[in-house]
């Protein structure tokens, strides 16, 4: 679109007049935009000897200044209200009064199993604390020491040494601080920068697989490479001829009232000969009245012919796992060849089978076929955003290169088609982790079947809009695969596969990607960088805190170009996050109690009412199963139970990342007596990420 106005000509040293153009003189409101700062530089005519770079004229300097102070004040402007609400956020958070260690009433822990030791739990807050307070009292004793004039920079470390071995110290503040001095040259600069160098080593490595992973992904599309079906597997024109096996479709839900009748409305839509396509609901609620509305909504689908059935668990053994398990023991499940899984808040395209199944035929030894999840909330808040990111990388660069390249990933638990047998072949699903997911793919993948990655078929779901739903998410899939690598090494180890898969399986999936990331994240920047402000004699390089970490956050941005404002952010944020990954890997890998915890993800819903209008708006002959005032009676009655939930959800302040957010912004204080810029900056901006986290002022703002 042609812009409205054209600055045709620019104001030069000759007095030219500025021109005004208008394009369209029909219009009888236009909005007028002032000139930018570079409509005011000097330009020359035509023929002109003059130079270009010769100044401004005193009217051409007013413009541009009053053009900056505009800007600035905007600025302000923007900032005080900015701050007053953070502010008010921060106080309605102190006033509650809420942490992540009080009871969680909403937690569910696994049936038969004890909940964790609350001295076990509370061991990794009180390291934290230790070397909270502990970095407190060494910064009132180098701020003194500072004031006194002894000096911090590199170049005096070695006189500082010698100083302090020296016997003519005087006074008690001199001696104590000498020994301080000597006790750190001596007995924790060693260890210290012998972890930091362990740490880099790792953080090296692995940033050398995202930087092999980004090349694998770049070659991909440059020789577009992609998986395509066998000729004559589909004719999707017509429909009728092709390949259209027995499909059965599940979609395993616990208690999600907000998302239910988009996902069943979803699945009753797929475009596939009903003749050969059953639909099972899983339903594991305990709520009587999400019961009885998700059994409705079947009943209805069912008077218009759908080939759905409803299936409820009384008892919740094995939770999601066991669920999966206990529907594929019907004994009508033999009839079908291949099953597609949806959870409760995925909403498949009708064509989504069409453009899945075929892959199979001609193909004995596919097992999986796997769609990427796409996000109809991930531009709802600042997490969401952080979110996309990251899941972006992991679909379109993790999955979609180790398809490509080894025909292995590890399965996403939904939105993806297996082949019956490839399940049973594998063992079926078994209750052992909480990621079945990855579990039932290790397994498969061990017994040589291969998986194939779609990055062009997408599957609409819903992302966390809250910290505390997304800190229990992550907690479960951090936690999950540590408990799978301890149950599933001893397999490895002994399974007729080729050498190169078992160090893909035990190095690259579980290990660095699974184990050395959470522990380096958190051990390097949030550990070791701060510690090196109190032992400078231990250092890390620039590179390591500033340069290495940019270019990774840069090139995990790359696949969702239109986020890269948010690059600083997400380099905050997945450094705040290790904590909580770190903690999970921790518990998963030595069987603590929270590694069996399982919280169903809490949903939004935002889309699900606007679903079912537009689904009702489309297919015409549903109104017949929908009683309108039914429908309207169900709404009233999840409003009310929603209204009385309310009452009881608050953020919280979760004390890991608050005391992390103090040891940090204390660091980045003595960070500046010694002059050290990327430190400083890098250790500040880390720490208020972390305070927002432990403040719950990122996602949803509950109350």
């Amino acid at each position: 679109m042609a812009p409205l106005f054209d600055w045709g000509a620019k104001e030069s040293h000759r007095g030219t007049p500025v021109v005004v153009k208008m394009e369209n003189p029909n219009w009888s409101m236009v909005e007028l935009e002032g000139p930018s700062e570079d409509d005011f530089l000097i330009s020359e005519t035509p023929g002109s000897t003059r130079d270009k770079g010769r100044g401004k004229n005193a009217k051409q300097l007013t413009w541009v200044l009053l053009l900056k102070a505009h800007r600035a004040a905007g600025c302000l402007t923007s900032i005080a209200p900015a701050l007053a609400g953070l502010g008010a956020a921060v106080r309605r958070r102190l006033t509650s009064g809420r942490t992540d260690t009080d009871t969680d009433i909403d937690n569910e822990i696994s049936g038969g199993r004890e909940k964790e030791n609350p001295t076990v739990k509370s061991r990794f807050y009180s390291c934290i604390k230790v070397f909270l307070w502990l970095s407190l009292i060494l910064l009132g004793f180098e701020v003194a020491a500072y004031f006194k004039g002894w000096h911090f920079g590199a170049a005096h470390l070695q006189l500082q040494y010698l100083w302090a071995t020296s016997l003519g110290v005087k006074g008690i503040f001199e001696w104590v601080y000498s020994r301080w001095v000597l006790f750190r040259v001596e007995y924790l600069a060693p260890p210290l920068q012998f972890l930091a160098n362990v740490c880099t080593v790792l953080f090296l490595i692995q940033s050398l697989d995202r930087l092999v992973l980004c090349v694998g992904c770049f070659w991909i599309r440059f020789k577009k490479i992609k998986p395509v079906p066998k000729e004559g597997a589909l004719d999707l024109e017509s429909g009728e001829k092709g390949f259209f096996p027995m499909v059965l479709v599940q979609i395993p839900m616990c208690n999600e009232r907000e998302v239910y009748q988009q996902s069943i409305g979803a699945v009753c839509n797929l475009d596939w000969p009903k003749s050969k396509l059953l639909i099972q609901v899983l339903d594991d609620s305990d709520d009587p009245t999400t019961h009885l509305l998700i059994k409705e909504e079947v009943e209805k689908w069912q008077q218009e012919g759908a080939n759905i059935v409803y299936r409820h668990r009384v008892i919740r053994d094995g939770y999601k796992a066991g669920n999966l398990k206990s529907a594929m023991n019907c004994s009508y499940v033999k009839d079908y060849e291949f099953v597609a899984i949806f959870d409760a808040d995925f909403q498949p395209t009708p064509d989504f089978l069409k453009r899945t199944v075929p892959h199979f035929k001609d193909n004995e030894e596919l097992g999986l076929v796997q769609a990427r999840w796409s996000f109809v909330n991930k531009d709802e808040n600042l997490l969401t955003r952080l979110q996309n990111i990251n899941l972006s990388f992991h679909f379109e660069v993790e999955q979609q290169v180790n398809s490509v390249f080894i025909n292995f990933f590890g399965f996403n638990g939904t939105a993806g088609v297996w082949r019956i047998k490839a399940l049973e072949d594998a063992g079926g699903w078994l209750e052992r982790t909480t990621v079945e997911d990855m579990d039932i793919a290790v397994r498969a993948h061990l017994h040589g079947w291969k998986f194939i990655f779609l990055n062009d078929v997408e599957c609409q779901c819903e992302l966390p809009e809250s910290y505390e739903a997304y800190r229990k998410q992550q907690h479960r899939w951090h936690s999950g695969p540590m408990q799978l690598f301890r149950l599933c090494l001893p397999d490895i180890i002994r399974a007729k596969i080729s050498v190169w898969k078992k160090f893909n399986l035990i190095f690259l999936f579980f290990l660095l990607r699974k184990l050395i990331l959470p522990f380096y994240s958190f051990t390097l920047f949030c550990i070791i960088l701060p510690m090196t402000m109190f032992v400078p004699e231990a250092e890390l390089p620039e590179w390591v805190v500033c340069y290495i970490p940019a270019t990774m956050s840069f090139l995990n941005i790359l696949p969702a170009p239109k986020s890269f404002p948010f690059i600083v952010p997400y380099l905050l944020f997945e450094n705040t996050m290790s904590v909580t990954k770190f903690n999970a890997m921790i518990s998963g890998l030595f069987q603590l109690g929270s590694a069996y915890e399982w919280v169903v993800t809490k949903k939004s819903g935002r889309s699900s009412e606007g679903d079912l209008v537009a689904l009702l708006e489309k297919e015409p002959k549903h109104q017949r199963g929908v009683s309108v005032p039914n429908l309207a009676e169900m709404k009233e009655e999840i409003r009310q139970q929603e209204k009385k939930a309310s009452k009881k959800k608050h953020n919280r302040m979760y004390t890991k990342e608050l005391a992390l957010a103090f040891l940090l912004l204390t660091a980045s204080a003595r960070s500046l007596l010694s002059a050290q810029g990327i430190h400083f900056y890098f250790l500040l901006f880390q720490g208020v990420s972390f305070l927002l986290v432990g403040l719950d002022l990122i996602g949803e703002q509950v109350g």
